[in-house]
């Protein structure tokens, strides 16, 4: 009898777990504890495929429509800039660095265009022509990035909007879009100057593409009879049709090579969320994104490309990114958890884990003694404080049986106090007070080694820390300047603090404290969770109840955004495990991006 080896010369395994990681890709094999089988005596061939798919990824710091990204750019390292933050209206010079998790903030467009579009990486990158202020003026303008700001290129020949794009920094590709009316232009970009090449197969406006200058692919468009499927090469000096898309649609987004390319995206009759990947001779229907949208950014490679932004009608936020792998990627999401006993809790202080947390204090005009504990589904109140108050702070970092809360205002704008309280895990007992009387604070550390950090008296911006042992607090290094309405995490000799208007943050070390990257987005009332290498922060004030930012030792990037805007709520737990609530009663759980193994039973029937 010939058996599987016979065949393909290789042995089906066996083990006694599932296999857990990518490598084990195409592998043929069973699972000998499998309890769905080995009861039975009877065990199921597994194997590991790879499939394609579209997961959420951070959201884009503003809503925004007839944006472009550096083609060259990759998932983990991309790049994305200007576009419209409404139809028909201002235009923006904002430039947005993705991480593979979310967006930063990068250096600002001289100039704010739109529809326009670009080359290069996000250390290289190259972005040219759209339509700038005022009304729709098509533009020549040619700028080229370097990782923090851009500079002055040369001029391309033509002043035009909607065109095409692929190349790189030093060797890039515009070709098509309106100049008024639709184009076949194509131009050569040396890092210095355009030159003219060869003309598309047709005129055509809001054509997408991808590749090098001497090898593109370019699709889609509205040419003069209306939206195209047309595709095309170019070998660069000439263009060539190839076989045409399934779906003709124009002011799509694109990732890839000219033999491996990713077309998403696009308006048809109204924005679209079809997905067709091309292998060189054959465009085919892809998974399609979640968010159907035109006017959108596209980067990346076929199997890791990035979607950003686009009209919906309206424009968004939403970004996808696409993968293709033998992992089946679960983005990073908050989930509604139980609601607190007790509204309001602006200004509460909180520290613990996600399963076991506790809030205490807070109030929205009148302020709260109570506290309550959270087991990873349900709030229980506990004994109260001794002193009712808001806009207090805790040692963040603290077990929620041991914790340490510490300074508050007792009404809206005060008087402030410099009481502390610690809990023992089964009630409140008064420790030494705070040298000084103040509210709005943040703090971080735990409740034998806590820090209380700025905060305001009447009148008072604070820069003073405090340290407590355990017993008494006593003055240490100010920080580098003062702050309120803003949040901490940390220990004592490792703190982070972040937030205030003008933004403030800054890293301490025991001693000294060091200036850090502020958040992308300007606001006060935050609270933060982690520690100085992982940490969150979560809604903010003004405008930005639901924004979330992580920070990664390095800078601050957006990730998935709350369900629930709110601001000065407590917060708890871990950048892979994090808790928000409060301001109002509703609680959110975090929890990060994972990835498990695609696994797939073999069956024969």
């Amino acid at each position: 009898m010939t058996d599987y080896k016979n065949i393909h010369g290789k042995r089906v395994k066996f083990f006694t777990s599932d296999l857990d990681n990518a490598q084990a890709e195409g592998q043929i094999f069973y699972n000998s504890t499998d309890a769905t089988t080995s009861a039975a005596g009877v065990f199921n061939f597994k194997t590991v495929v790879a499939s394609a798919a579209w997961s959420a990824g951070g959201p884009l710091l503003t809503a925004v429509q007839a944006n472009a990204g550096a083609g060259a750019s990759t998932q983990n390292a991309g790049l994305g800039f200007g576009g419209y933050l409404a139809p028909g209206s201002t235009r923006t010079s904002e430039t947005v660095e993705y991480n593979g998790t979310g967006f930063s903030i990068g250096g600002d467009l001289a100039n704010s265009p739109a529809s326009g579009n670009g080359a290069g990486t996000q250390t290289a990158g190259l972005a040219f022509g759209g339509a700038i202020p005022p009304g729709t003026v098509n533009t020549d303008v040619t700028q080229e990035y370097n990782g923090s700001s851009w500079t002055a290129g040369g001029n391309m020949s033509d002043a035009r909007r909607s065109i095409g794009g692929a190349g790189t920094q030093t060797a890039g590709l515009g070709f098509g879009g309106y100049s008024p009316g639709p184009d076949n232009e194509t131009e050569h970009y040396d890092g210095s100057s355009w030159t003219a090449g060869g003309n598309l197969v047709e005129a055509n406006a809001g054509i997408e593409g991808t590749g090098l200058q001497t090898a593109a692919i370019a699709f889609g468009g509205s040419a003069p009879g209306g939206k195209t499927a047309v595709a095309q090469y170019y070998d660069g000096s000439s263009w060539t049709a190839v076989t045409s898309m399934n779906t003709a649609r124009s002011n799509l987004g694109s990732a890839g090579t000219q033999t491996l390319a990713l077309a998403f995206g696009g308006d048809v009759s109204g924005p679209v969320n079809n997905t067709e990947t091309w292998d060189g001779s054959t465009w085919t229907e892809g998974p399609n994104l979640a968010t159907a949208r035109g006017n959108l950014g596209g980067i990346g490679t076929a199997p890791a490309a990035l979607a950003f932004g686009g009209q919906t009608p309206s424009a968004t936020t939403a970004t996808e990114e696409y993968n293709v792998t033998a992992n089946t990627v679960t983005a990073a999401a908050w989930a509604s958890g139980g609601n607190l006993n007790t509204g309001g809790r602006s200004g509460a202080a909180g520290s613990g884990i996600q399963t076991a947390s506790i809030i205490a204090g807070g109030g929205l005009g009148t302020v709260l003694n109570n506290s309550e504990s959270y087991n990873g589904s349900s709030w229980t109140n506990l004994p109260t404080l001794g002193t009712a108050r808001g806009y207090m702070a805790g040692a963040t970092n603290a077990p929620y049986t041991a914790t340490l809360v510490f300074g508050g205002a007792t009404g809206p704008g005060g008087p402030y106090v410099n009481n502390s309280e610690e809990y023992s895990g089964s009630s409140w007992a008064e420790g030494n007070n705070l040298n000084q009387a103040r509210g709005y604070l943040a703090g971080f550390g735990t409740q034998t080694a806590g820090a209380a950090a700025g905060g305001t008296t009447p009148g008072l911006r604070a820069a003073e820390v405090e340290e407590y042992d355990g017993t008494s607090w006593s003055e240490v290094n100010n920080m580098p300047a003062g702050a309120v309405a803003f949040g901490g995490c940390g220990t004592q000799t490792a703190g982070l603090i972040i937030g205030d208007v003008p933004m403030k943050g800054a890293i301490y070390d025991g001693t000294n404290w060091t200036t850090i990257p502020t958040l992308n987005s300007q606001g006060n009332y935050n609270k933060v969770f982690g520690t100085t290498a992982s940490a969150m922060t979560c809604g903010r004030n003004p405008g930005k109840g639901n924004d979330v930012e992580e920070w990664n030792g390095t800078n601050w990037f957006t990730q998935a955004s709350l369900a629930t805007a709110r601001f000065n709520g407590g917060q708890t737990g871990t950048t892979t495990a994090g808790l928000v609530a409060g301001s109002p009663t509703a609680t959110e759980e975090f929890t990060a991006e994972t990835t498990s193994l695609n696994l797939k039973t073999i069956t024969d029937s």
